[in-house]
């Protein structure tokens, strides 16, 4: 560059405003006083919320130590490389989960196999370790499973099939020791999935039917053990009778460890983000509507995304048909008996509810709240998807675990409970107002994450086995378990097409500071938690069932799709580490070898030795 008077820092910087980050970044190379204007704070404040389009409402992630690192952040260690593509399954890939180490994890799929996979090998790749197929159990395929605390042990989910076409759940635990398998427990619905209580106990599920919509779910501590166990100590323990009125049933169970909310990873700054989402909304009613932003973070992506086939099913298109054409003499037969038949539903609903109110034993009130003794902090909640008024799971079910409830020991079959109190309550209820298709816990347990397909606002339900259609848009609910409710700060990205009777779970994972999803658009997806923003998407070639972030470092992710492939993803800073060559060791100069030599005379005479 010539030489001459320079500009002013100030000008300078008023210059680089207008500028690309990457097209400042290059500048900053030209001379040493570009270099220290291209590192301004004000300037990467101003860079940060343009390119990410965060409303200024919304505060600096409180672990940044600058806007240019955070940008940076966001920008290079996000995981939406793909690096390896696995094809050792033969059908669907369900579901993922990572060993609490992240040294290894498990992968489900309709190939009816739980495998296993290593991923700490020396050239940074991931390779199967072990694969167990549950076909000799009868098993149609395994969907989910889950490491124990201390990586001892494994539980598989998946689904039995019985007699006359019969099916049910199942879970096995499994030994990582040797791969044996220790025991079988029945779990009904097999979408309960199961879950660890802790490192020995596990929990299922168990439906009993009452009526044609009423029902009562039943959860089951279980020792990991059963089969090695001796026939005098109990393996098994009732731990709640909950009913279910209008064709609904509990699903989905989990377990959220309280005392770990005191110190969470990430708190959400959900009054900034109201505020933020109120300027957005004022926004949006003057320019029309927003699309959801998305960053491809290094990746280039200029492949169209494939139109969905959406063929009507033959039973669809002739309820069409009818619902335009004048009833026949016939048709006036069958409506009279659904008449009919919605007022027995609505004749056994009225009775359940009053047998609920009169045969559940009393919720403590104080079971959620903290004390001043503060054993709050030690509270362990069972979460689960559960339902009011239509079968599909629309609320989040919690109720808290006591200390004597975590044993096998002492009553088996609710000897507690007195001779008229036949159901447990509920200590809490969220009502999510759509379909719940998954559920994922923040790594401390402060926060739950809900995808949900929302119901059309102000819709009534009138026949419980006809729920409102679902949208297509997935939303991620969050919610705060230390205050029981849900912060309005949805997240919104990813779609899913399958109607209500069709809708399958699409599992999601948290790491410290990303949450990332599944989806039926053929792509996984990474939000920012503290940002609220969608950052990467990633590409599959059919439905995207499952994601995992390593609980060891949450710049490698998994994802495991329709198309039988896991792949796997790691950040565009740690794509770069691994391709760097190692430095080659210091060639030793004449200064470095004369000192070295001075050194060891110097310990020589120190020491007393010629």
């Amino acid at each position: 560059m010539a030489s001459g008077p320079a500009l002013p820092d100030s000008l300078v910087l008023e210059i680089f405003l207008h500028l690309s980050h990457d097209a400042v970044l290059e500048a900053g190379l030209a001379c040493h006083q570009w270099l220290a204007v291209s590192r301004d704070e004000f300037l990467w404040k101003e860079l940060f919320y343009r390119y990410y389009r965060i409303p200024r409402s919304v505060p600096r992630h409180p672990a940044a130590v600058s806007w240019y690192r955070e940008f940076k952040r966001l920008y290079d260690c996000i995981p939406c490389v793909e690096v390896q593509t696995l094809k050792e399954h033969h059908d669907q890939v369900l579901h993922l989960a990572f060993s609490h180490r992240g040294h290894r994890f498990s992968s489900c799929s309709k190939d009816c196999t739980v495998k296993l996979w290593d991923t700490e090998r020396p050239d940074g790749t991931i390779s199967l370790v072990h694969s167990s197929s549950m076909r000799q159990f009868n098993w149609g395929y395994t969907q989910f499973s889950q490491f124990n605390a201390d990586d001892t042990l494994l539980l598989v989910s998946g689904v039995y099939l019985g007699p006359h076409h019969s099916s049910s759940g199942e879970i096995a635990v499994i030994s990582l020791d040797n791969y044996t398998l220790l025991s079988r427990v029945r779990n009904k619905p097999y979408d309960v999935f199961g879950c660890w209580l802790n490192e020995t106990h596990l929990i299922s599920g168990n439906l009993h039917w009452i009526g044609n919509m009423t029902s009562c779910s039943v959860l089951w501590l279980n020792k990991a053990f059963q089969d090695v166990e001796s026939e005098n100590v109990n393996v098994v323990k009732r731990l709640f009778k909950i009913q279910n009125i209008n064709a609904s049933t509990i699903r989905t169970v989990m377990v959220a460890h309280c005392r770990r909310h005191d110190s969470p990873d990430l708190l959400l700054d959900y009054d900034a983000q109201a505020q933020a989402q109120a300027q957005a909304r004022a926004l949006e009613q003057k320019s029309g509507p927003h699309q959801p932003l998305m960053f491809d973070l290094g990746m280039t992506d200029s492949e169209e995304d494939e139109e969905e086939e959406e063929s009507e099913e033959d039973e669809e298109h002739r309820g069409d048909i009818r619902s335009h054409s004048h009833p026949t003499p016939l048709e006036h037969v069958i409506q009279g008996r659904r008449s009919a038949a919605a007022h027995d539903r609505d004749l056994e609903a009225k009775v359940a509810m009053l047998m609920g109110r009169t045969r559940t034993k009393a919720a403590d009130p104080t079971a959620l709240t903290t004390s001043a003794s503060g054993d709050g902090d030690d509270k362990t909640y069972l979460l689960f998807t559960t339902g009011s008024l239509t079968y599909s799971p629309h609320q989040i079910g919690i109720k808290r675990i006591m200390p004597d409830q975590m044993t096998t020991c002492g009553p088996v079959l609710g000897e507690e409970r007195s001779s008229d109190e036949f159901f447990d309550s509920l200590d809490h209820v969220i009502d999510i107002h759509g379909h719940i298709i998954g559920m994922g816990l923040s790594p401390d347990h402060r926060y739950l994450y809900v995808n949900s397909r929302a119901w059309p606002a102000g819709c009534v339900i009138s026949d419980p086995m006809s729920p409102p259609p679902i949208a297509e848009e997935i939303d991620l609910h969050v919610i705060d378990l230390k205050s029981l409710r849900e912060e309005r700060r949805s997240l919104r990205a990813h779609r899913a097409f399958t109607p209500n009777d069709e809708c399958f779970f699409i599992f999601l994972d948290v790491s410290r500071d990303f949450v990332a999803s599944g989806a039926e658009d053929k792509h996984g997806y990474i939000w920012d938690r503290h940002y609220n923003i969608c950052l990467a998407r990633l590409r599959h070639d059919d439905v995207v069932n499952s994601v995992a972030f390593s609980p060891a470092d949450q710049e490698l992710l998994l994802s495991a799709s329709d198309d039988s492939t896991i792949k796997v993803w790691r950040s565009p800073r740690m794509v770069r580490l691994s391709q760097t060559p190692p430095r080659p060791p210091r060639a030793r100069t004449l200064f470095s070898s004369l000192l070295s030599h001075r050194n060891v005379n110097l310990n020589t005479n120190l020491n007393g030795k010629p």
